[in-house]
């Protein structure tokens, strides 16, 4: 029986929509700082102490994305707390490779966030204000403010992933996407997963900690553009390729792709479709893509 606290269009929540493609497209650096709540709808006008309040306003002017984070299932007193900042692009802004990182560091005193350096973070640049993360991060949306579904579906979803991944996990504020709840962030490549159930939520994480993308429930990765997630997805379904650093989109020009497949690259072409409202009053963004060509390149081709 649906939920009728759910005002999403039939069929959300349940994969029974298409969620390709539909990733923020703007984050790729990342400010995580653990508040245990409550969280106002925009986390800025969150009641907060004068440090965490100017970090937010640093990360905006930085293009840094922040989010809140807590302990799924209980609400740990803060200080201390603990913060981490990453990067999930594979090219920094000024065109140098990247490998996604992340850094961790539990504070004793909110202050010592004057110390973080998120020009460097955004710049793609490992600030040394923690020690590297070495295990992943799964990030579930539970901000029910924001929206109600995202606390209905992501704290239960939080607290089963907790019970098999530990401290990897956290509640996190809104990830973009709240139609997508139960919606699934891993860092530091920045993966997105939606409509999870715990078992497709297991076997992505599974995935992840295997270095590795399962397409089922597959949003993209964020930071990249939604056509480019789109012809990263099909190129991934073509050639069964789910390592996570094989497939790369080399280019895109309007609605064409090359992308590097492993030792392999294709042409994509993809198509942006509306299939309109789901009902009279409806004003969700329903529009996902289409693949309208995958094709293997040879040599000459690239030339």
């Amino acid at each position: 029986m649906a939920d009728r606290r759910c005002t999403h269009c039939p069929g959300s929540h349940a994969g029974e929509r298409p969620c390709l493609a539909s990733a923020t497209t703007k984050a790729r650096s990342w400010l995580l700082v653990e508040h245990p709540g409550p969280w106002a709808e925009r986390i800025e006008d969150t009641d907060l102490p004068d440090p965490i309040a100017e970090a937010l306003a640093r990360a905006e002017r930085h293009g840094v994305r922040a989010q809140f984070i807590r302990v799924p299932g209980r609400r740990r007193a803060t200080p201390p707390l603990w913060v981490y900042t990453g990067f999930s692009g594979d090219t920094a802004p000024d065109g140098r490779p990247v490998t996604p990182w992340l850094e961790g560091r539990e504070l004793a005193d909110p202050a010592e966030l004057a110390g973080l350096d998120l020009a460097s973070v955004a710049a793609g640049r490992a600030p040394g204000f923690g020690s590297p993360v070495a295990d992943p991060l799964l990030l579930v949306c539970a901000h029910g403010r924001r929206n109600a579904c995202c606390a209905r579906t992501g704290a239960p979803l939080a607290r089963a992933l907790g019970e098999r991944f530990g401290d990897q996990v956290w509640e996190t504020t809104h990830v973009g996407g709240d139609r997508y709840a139960a919606n699934l962030v891993c860092l530091p490549h920045g993966l997105y997963y939606g409509d999870l159930d715990e078992r497709r939520a297991v076997d992505a994480a599974r995935a992840y900690h295997r270095g590795e993308v399962t397409l089922d429930r597959y949003r993209g990765r964020a930071g990249l553009p939604e056509p480019v997630q789109a012809a990263e997805h099909f190129v991934r379904a073509h050639t069964g390729i789910v390592a996570v650093a094989d497939v790369s989109v080399e280019s895109m020009i309007a609605d064409t792709a090359v992308v590097r497949a492993g030792l392999e690259r294709y042409r994509v072409r993809v198509e942006r479709v509306d299939p309109g409202a789901c009902g009279s009053g409806c004003s969700e963004n329903l529009a996902t893509y289409v693949k309208r060509e995958v094709a293997l390149l040879n040599g000459a081709a690239l030339v």
